[in-house]
């Protein structure tokens, strides 16, 4: 097993731009779906991802907060992160993780009607790269 850190791993996660989101859906069964980091590449064990107010994303994460998410990178570098998801509403949170490439699916910005941000806090991180692979645990 390596022994990368979070900040090791964040400057090859840098590179990715989209990440799979897990949820669980009212049936038992997992949901997945692309979303964007938004620009945000230090990953610190938070990340930030923004929806529609009437995604089944929303209604999933009310019922069950417990998510995964996963990264794909070149060369065999791949990351699954579990976490705990949050959902927001409030704008100023919104604008710190705002970025303009966003205004492609949200036309308005933060002001777009029925926008929510999904909060990812990050409880365990496994890594693959190449032949190595370890765990971070948050």
């Amino acid at each position: 097993m390596a022994d990368k850190t979070l900040a090791d791993l964040s400057k090859q996660m840098g590179k990715i731009d989209i990440a799979m989101l897990s949820t669980h859906t009212a049936g038992g069964e997992i949901a997945g779906r692309p979303m964007s980091n938004n620009g945000e590449v230090d990953y610190d064990g938070t990340s930030y991802y923004f929806t529609y107010e009437d995604a089944h994303t929303v209604g999933e994460i009310e019922a069950d907060p417990k998510v995964s998410l996963a990264f794909m990178g070149q060369e065999g570098f791949s990351v699954a992160v579990e976490g705990n998801a949050k959902l927001s509403r409030d704008k100023a949170d919104m604008k710190e993780h705002w970025s303009p490439d966003l205004d492609r699916w949200f036309k308005d910005g933060i002001d777009t009607p029925d926008i929510v941000m999904i909060q990812v806090d990050a409880t365990r991180v496994h890594y693959w790269d190449g032949s190595d692979e370890g765990e971070v645990k948050l």
